[in-house]
């Protein structure tokens, strides 16, 4: 399959100068995969904040909006099939984004749009508030898919998620036709889980939970993921291998002691994954209400 019949993806997350997490993830990722990457940065960083303070580069709301504009009449912009956000710096630039996907849906309908809705972890919001709160109202309802972790869902749906009923309920309330939540409940001890919702399905993909994965994860699970939305595959193998690849590459990076992940050696893992993962098809709440 040739690069123009996998289609452009436009990538809008953070981008680090030492590192693999946000745009640095994603487009590593997607380009293994044979996708062209148009990428815009939302922030500019030396490296992830959680190394150590460092300088903040962030694009002024005008000059944001205006690449954004230069993108919305861009001559290329018919080879975009998909969008993928994550890391957003203002909640102008969340504004600045749903104008983008809105003005590509004029011409594409069936443009594929993952927000990947990057605010917060275990320990709270780690964006301002106003930020988070224009995630949850104007990206989340464009959204073709969702891809929270546990926590930014709880927030998110405005409830605690204790267990994977909560979680597929508030997926569903939150509105997106499908949801994938990372940092799901696993039913097995030792391990971790992704939650995927499309439809009528609940599927639950489990693998060993590595101690302190380095930061970036959640930002390549996503950008795989939507490459294999975009291939013919059935819903359980596109989340396999997704899982399968992301947990690959952090099990490896673990056995080398990296700091972060390290995808220059692993691009085999991300087309063909080997790692195994255990697959679950859970029930899904509407199969349990009265009709």
């Amino acid at each position: 399959m040739g690069e123009s019949d996998k289609g452009a993806v436009i990538v809008i997350s953070s981008h680090v100068v030492r590192g693999t997490v946000g745009n640095r993830a994603a487009v590593f990722a997607l380009e293994t995969l044979g996708h062209p990457v148009w990428a815009l940065p939302t922030v500019i960083l030396p490296w992830h904040p959680g190394h150590g303070k460092s300088t903040r580069v962030v694009l002024s709301p005008e000059e944001f909006d205006a690449m954004i504009s230069d993108l919305t009449q861009a001559p290329w912009r018919g080879e975009v099939k998909a969008v993928l956000t994550g890391y957003l710096g203002s909640a102008a630039q969340v504004r600045s984004v749903a104008r983008l996907v809105e003005s590509l849906r004029t011409e594409n309908p069936d443009l594929l749009y993952m927000c990947d809705p990057v605010c917060g972890d275990e320990k709270g919001l780690y964006i301002a508030e106003e930020t988070a709160v224009a995630i949850r109202d104007d990206l989340i309802p464009l959204a073709s898919i969702a891809t929270p972790n546990r926590f930014e869902l709880a927030w998110l749906a405005g409830a605690p998620l204790e267990t994977n009923g909560q979680i597929m309920e508030a997926a569903l309330a939150l509105g997106p036709s499908r949801m994938l939540v990372t940092s799901a409940l696993p039913l097995m001890a030792g391990s971790t889980g992704n939650l995927y919702l499309s439809g009528r399905n609940a599927l639950l993909a489990e693998h060993r939970l590595v101690p302190n994965p380095p930061n970036g994860t959640g930002d390549l699970l996503a950008a795989i993921f939507l490459s294999r939305l975009m291939e013919d595959l059935t819903e359980e193998r596109r989340l396999m291998t997704a899982t399968a690849s992301v947990f690959e590459i952090v099990a490896r990076t673990a056995k080398r002691g990296a700091d972060e992940l390290t995808l220059e050696q692993d691009a085999s893992s991300i087309s063909t994954p080997m790692a195994m993962v255990h697959m679950r098809r859970l029930m899904h709440p509407a199969q349990t209400r009265k009709t």
